[in-house]
This record gives structure tokens, C-alpha cells and sequence, in this order.
């Protein structure tokens, strides 16, 4: 556990308030900072520290940091996790599991953003819930508690989170409509767009037929009993036609 915090009397009140904040955190996630200036410094963001008159760091550099070591941390757990998984989807399984959206699954799931310092403008706006800003709040705690305490420890304390989040990457890296979406992102094209081009059937036993259509061009085709399996399997055949299924 992580040691009270013991007050400096010559710390302003703010700076006191802070540093109180990081120690009730680093208690509640059992965490043993030895330097809680760090974690103080991954939860304070840029717009807390822009509206400061003292030299105050935000969790910038931190969140660099804690980027690089997630992409490692990820990349082994998938290998060892996953052994017979080809390199293909071990990249998309890493790749989906740090992405910002992702993160902030694991940082809303620590609570964060309750302890997260922000400027005026930014907490007024929302942004203690905002997926890119708890994203990146993840990765600089990540970065504090590799440089207080090393990989070992960080790969303990990201172990259960990756874990739970295995069988919603799996589904998702595995999701036709996923892979099709995030292809034409990487291409910058236009987003996949489903149309129903026929229905067939009585009522009881619908059948529908449904183009994917990316930049005005038919990608695939599919048939279903749904307009959901039937978007489907337009995707499904729109990677398999694209080579990237």
C-alpha cells in the first residue's frame, strides 16, 4: 500500500490538494509510489497547468511513455496469450486494445477522471469524460508507474484489465463490419455504407439482400434473414474481394 502522504506546511493549498488526490488514488488502486510526484504529474493535464502561475508539468511526456510501454506490455501478453494466433491478428488484437477508446474503457473502470486535474474551461466542458482525454490519462499513469516502479510491476497491474477485455477484442477484431471500417479509415476513404437493395419473403421469413458501398462503389454483397446478418455478410465479402479478410 501506498504510505500516507505527509504535507509539506509550505506547499500551497492547491498544490496540497493534488498531491492528496494522487496518494487517495494511488491507495485505492494499491499502488506503491515511492516518488508520488509522478502520479500527481500523469493526472494533471495541460489545460490545469496552462492556468497556473508556478511551474506546474502536465502529463505530456508521461503519456508518450506510458504509449511505448502499453505497446509492448499488449504485444507480449497477445503472444503469450494467444499462441497459435497468426502475427496478423496479433497485430490487430494489440492495436485494438491500445486504442484510445479502449483505454478509456480501463480508465473509466479505475475512475480516473475523478482524479484527474483539469483547467476551468476543459472541466466545464466535460472532459474529465471524454475518450480521448481519459485515453490518454491511462497512458501517463501507465508511464508514472513504469519509471517509479518498473515493467514487472506495470505488467501486474495491466494483466487483469487486459484480461478483461479479451473476449470484446477478440469479437471486434474478428467483426467483418469492424475490419471493413477500419480498412477504409486507413485508406481515408469514405465510411462503409449498407444499403438494403432487396426484401424478400413473407413476414415470418424475411430474407434481405445488402450492398456495401465505400466512395460510391459496391464492395460486396451479402443475403440474410436480418438486416444486421445480411450487412454482414456483405462485409464478409467485401474483405475477402478487398484481400483483407
Amino acid at each position: 500500500m501506498c504510505p500516507e502522504f505527509q504535507g509539506d506546511d509550505s506547499m500551497p493549498d492547491q498544490e496540497m490538494r493534488i498531491f492528496e488526490s494522487a496518494s487517495a488514488l494511488s491507495r485505492r488502486l494499491n499502488l506503491s509510489f515511492s516518488n508520488l510526484s509522478l502520479l500527481t504529474r500523469a493526472l494533471t493535464h495541460r489545460s490545469y497547468a496552462n492556468e497556473q502561475s508556478g511551474e506546474v508539468e502536465d502529463n505530456e511526456r508521461l503519456e508518450f511513455l506510458g504509449d511505448a510501454v502499453l505497446d509492448f506490455i499488449v504485444g507480449e501478453w497477445a503472444y503469450h496469450r494467444f499462441p497459435e494466433m497468426p502475427e496478423g491478428d496479433l497485430t490487430k488484437m494489440r492495436s485494438a486494445i491500445v486504442r484510445n477508446d479502449q483505454l478509456a474503457v480501463f480508465a473509466r473502470h479505475l475512475k480516473l477522471g475523478d482524479a484527474l486535474h483539469l483547467g476551468r474551461g476543459e472541466f466545464a466542458t466535460g472532459g474529465s469524460h471524454r475518450n480521448g482525454l481519459l485515453g490518454s490519462t491511462f497512458e501517463a499513469v501507465i508511464g508514472a508507474l513504469y519509471l517509479d516502479s518498473g515493467l514487472g510491476v506495470v505488467e501486474a497491474f495491466v494483466s487483469p484489465l487486459l484480461e478483461s477485455a479479451r473476449e470484446s477484442v477478440l469479437t471486434k477484431i474478428h467483426d467483418p463490419k469492424n475490419q471493413l471500417h477500419e480498412w477504409a479509415q486507413a485508406q481515408k476513404m469514405s465510411t462503409p455504407h449498407y444499403r438494403t437493395v432487396t426484401m424478400m419473403g413473407p413476414d415470418h421469413a424475411r430474407e434481405f439482400e445488402v450492398e456495401v458501398v465505400i466512395d460510391e462503389r459496391v464492395v460486396g454483397k451479402g443475403m440474410g434473414t436480418s438486416k444486421h446478418t445480411a450487412q454482414q455478410a456483405a462485409a464478409s465479402d467485401a474483405t475477402k474481394k478487398l484481400g483483407i479478410g
